[in-house]
């Protein structure tokens, strides 16, 4: 595919590694002008002239996600995984501007009134769950152990609690044949909160691509639905009600727009959840489709840590066997700091 190779870049002199894991404010001008300038150094053409399109979809690498201390930082065996990810994620960005046409960042979108967040359950005394310690099972649902909390039902059912209590049992019926429990989580990535934001020097590097690149960032929410989880950006946990009533879609545009592509990347957070279940949906559509369309995704296996809690959790191993049942079925895994020529089948 494609012409001529495209040289990697030398990474930008403004990115510093040391600053991954902190919060602060982009100079959007100043980086605007530099990524300009930069452009025009290295001889980078216009996103829309790609012989080999390729998009980088970025999941969830947000504050609440990969900023130690906050809600639910993805820490992996190292202690330290989404910021060390992300250091790696920045770098292949700035490296490959030449060659990566879209960048396709995943917000995980939250409020406090929802079906996994604690205030919408309430036990017999009033009290609500404590935050990722509470599973939440069938068996709870039917014996009342846990319910939904009355007050909420106006905000997330027009007042009919009667329907609510019976899409909660619906839902955690769905759920035994799904791929989690109900897990009640700390309030997380809520909308409108530093948490929810794009990790500065994740935000900086996609900003600094966009502007070298003129091509738009497409940027994609998920999980804003109150009445189901949304793991993966392709779709939601559960996708009806009570009675087969639809209360969320599949992300069929979303799904279209990659299939758009001649190879599609993906790294993010955290890669028991988000990554691992956004891939397989995104292998269920390619194999439903043309055989061998597996083979255009490659995933930066260095640029994603599962979700680990020393002495609680360790999702590694789970981790690990669904990365490689995608490479299984022609998903190729490959790391950041090899040159995208390197990979099987690509040439650009």
């Amino acid at each position: 595919m494609g012409d001529a190779a495209v040289p990697q870049l030398p990474v930008p002199p403004h990115f510093d590694p040391q600053k991954v894991g902190e919060i602060w404010r982009v100079d959007y001008q100043r980086r605007a002008q530099e990524a300009e300038t930069w452009a025009a150094r290295h001889r980078i053409r216009p996103a829309s002239t790609d012989e080999v399109r390729i998009c980088l979809m970025v999941v969830d690498c947000q504050n609440t996600f990969c900023i130690p201390g906050y809600e639910l930082f993805v820490a992996g065996r190292s202690g330290n995984g989404a910021v060390e990810d992300n250091v790696r994620l920045c770098e292949f960005i700035y490296r490959n501007l030449a060659r990566i046409t879209e960048i396709a960042p995943t917000m995980d979108t939250h409020t406090a009134i929802q079906i996994f967040h604690p205030m919408f359950w309430v036990n017999d005394a009033g009290e609500h769950p404590k935050g990722a310690e509470t599973v939440i099972t069938l068996e709870d649902v039917q014996k009342g152990v846990w319910k939904v909390n009355p007050a909420v039902a106006d905000s997330v059912a027009a007042g009919d609690y009667d329907w609510l209590s019976r899409h909660v049992l619906h839902y955690v019926e769905r759920l035994v044949q799904g791929r989690y429990p109900l897990m009640v989580w700390p309030y997380h990535a809520m909308l409108g909160s530093v948490g929810h934001a794009l990790v500065s020097a994740v935000e900086e590097a996609i900003f600094f691509h966009s502007v070298a690149r003129q091509a738009a960032t497409r940027f994609e929410v998920k999980g804003d639905n109150p009445l189901t989880e949304n793991y993966s950006v392709l779709r939601p946990e559960v996708l009806d009600g009570p009675g087969g009533k639809s209360i969320a879609e599949k992300n069929t545009r979303f799904i279209e727009r990659l299939l758009d592509f001649d190879v599609v990347v993906i790294a993010g957070q955290a890669k028991s959840h988000c990554v691992a279940w956004t891939i397989h949906d995104l292998l269920n559509e390619l194999k439903a489709r043309t055989p061998g369309l597996a083979e255009k995704v490659y995933i930066l296996e260095d640029c994603t840590s599962p979700v680990v809690v020393p002495g609680v959790v360790d999702f590694t191993e789970q981790a690990d066997e669904a990365f490689q049942q995608f490479a299984d079925n022609g998903m190729h895994l490959v790391r950041s700091v090899e040159p995208i020529e390197a990979w099987a089948g690509i040439k650009v």
